[in-house]
């Protein structure tokens, strides 16, 4: 699976001149932690949540105060092309939970953790949905109404130890 596949796009972007203010507030109109900081098609870099939060809004900085101050910068990023593992390994490296998704230097898309987690999580449901079922139609081998297990066909008595 490619990054682009699970990417989130297009992107909210600010250029590095925008207000914290204005760009606090797109990140509040879309509902996002991030947006990406670009300009002619160029990325600059990230404002995350916790740079309003630890970098602006902790020292009490002036709400005109230029994105470029406060985000962070260089971007961590991931190409739209590359593999999910590309991105695991920069989450890993890095510590970051959004990476910025790049075609060159144009900014496309963010991936986060969550997105992963998602995906992870997606891929174990479809393989334990049908384990699940399988186990349903063969019958159950834990402990009957008499508290001893029986075989699936339901013939041989076992008790909890699992011995006969």
């Amino acid at each position: 699976m490619r990054v682009s596949d699970l990417m989130t796009a297009p992107p909210v972007t600010v250029p590095p001149s925008a207000p914290v203010r204005q760009a606090a507030q797109r990140m509040a109109d879309a509902r996002v932690g991030c947006v990406l900081v670009a300009d002619r098609g160029t990325l600059h870099g990230v404002l995350t949540d916790r740079d309003l939060a630890v970098r602006w809004a902790a020292v009490g900085a002036d709400p005109s105060t230029p994105v470029s101050a406060v985000m962070s910068a260089p971007a961590v990023t991931v190409d739209a092309t590359d593999d999910l593992a590309a991105a695991y390994r920069a989450f890993r490296r890095t510590g970051v939970r959004r990476l910025a998704v790049v075609d060159g230097t144009r900014p496309v898309g963010v991936v986060t953790v969550d997105d992963l987690f998602l995906d992870v999580l997606q891929h174990l449901a479809d393989l334990l949905g049908p384990v699940s079922w399988s186990a349903l139609r063969e019958g159950s081998a834990g402990p009957g109404p008499t508290g001893r297990r029986t075989d699936p066909d339901g013939s041989t008595p076992w008790n909890t130890a699992g011995t006969p």
